[in-house]
């Protein structure tokens, strides 16, 4: 409860009256440094109202008429104008020119790294390594389409079974279970016989069985030992790299209701020379292949 103000008999400082379980509270006035500081703090504050927008009010509110977001733009714009010259000559050469051209490759490589980030990583990840469900790794020697720089630009120009470009990646694997080509027993066989091309098949009278069933319906895309086939994005079968999930479980559902992954086709979305710079870093990675 309030009491009358006197000064504490120890230190001599005033007290604020207040009183609690016999304690008084001293009113000790604040350091000089931190008053001179707050004070200057405060005008400094005023100053930068004045001078510079502080207000949410749309456009500048300040004397200098300065904005942030303008002044991010003309930097932009700036950047944009150094960078033309190369742009323009990365626009104008073919993927594997630019990677035959020192000066060019190393811009190309610099601004990919960036483009990927921006647009790829998401699903391929930061280093290009995918990522389970479909998102293949783009920095080893497995390639769907081919790994050529010809082949990477479409890919990424066009995208896959996205409906965005006549030109788009497409190849549609039959659902053999779901639309009634092959039983679940002949599933299971075909699958036995998929895990025998990479010699990891635990059954072999049904991978025997399978051995005709996959000569009759998959031989055509998949290759004779699963090969696979870039003409038509029939991944291989024979290694150990697998898109979906290489178990016997995986491989039955792939069997069974077909994998339909998609790609945007990024060609509507980006400038070309973008585009070739995304090609000549993908093909850098690890995998690209001459």
């Amino acid at each position: 409860m309030p009491t009358k103000i006197e000064k504490d008999s120890l230190t001599g400082t005033d007290t604020t009256g207040h009183e609690w379980d016999g304690l008084r509270e001293l009113n000790t006035p604040l350091p000089k440094w931190w008053l001179y500081t707050f004070y200057a703090c405060v005008a400094f504050a005023a100053a930068y109202v004045v001078v510079y927008p502080a207000f949410p009010f749309q456009g500048a509110t300040g004397m200098t008429g300065w904005i942030a977001r303008e002044a991010v733009v003309d930097d932009v714009r700036s950047a944009q104008a150094r960078m033309a010259p190369m742009m323009a000559r990365i626009r104008e050469a073919t993927p594997q020119q630019i990677a035959e051209n020192a000066e060019l490759r190393s811009f190309a490589i610099a601004g990919g790294r960036i483009a990927f980030a921006n647009n790829c990583a998401g699903c391929h990840g930061a280093g290009g390594q995918g990522a389970p469900g479909g998102f293949p790794s783009l920095a080893d020697d497995d390639w769907i389409w081919g790994g050529q720089h010809d082949a990477i630009r479409a890919t990424i120009t066009h995208g896959i079974r996205a409906g965005e470009s006549d030109e788009e990646r497409t190849s549609m694997m039959p659902r053999f279970l779901a639309d009634g080509v092959l039983t679940l027993p002949q599933v299971n066989d075909t699958a036995e016989y998929v895990l025998s091309l990479s010699e990891r098949s635990t059954d072999a009278a049904a991978a025997a069985r399978g051995a005709g069933l996959f000569a009759e319906n998959c031989v055509a895309c998949h290759g004779e030992r699963g090969e696979g086939n870039r003409d038509v994005g029939a991944p291989r079968l024979s290694d150990r790299i697998w898109l979906y999930g290489g178990d016997k479980a995986s491989i039955v559902r792939s069997i069974s209701y077909s994998r339909s992954g998609v790609m945007p086709a990024w060609g509507r979305r980006l400038d070309p020379a973008v585009i070739n710079m995304l090609t000549v870093y993908v093909h850098a990675l690890g995998g690209g292949e001459n």
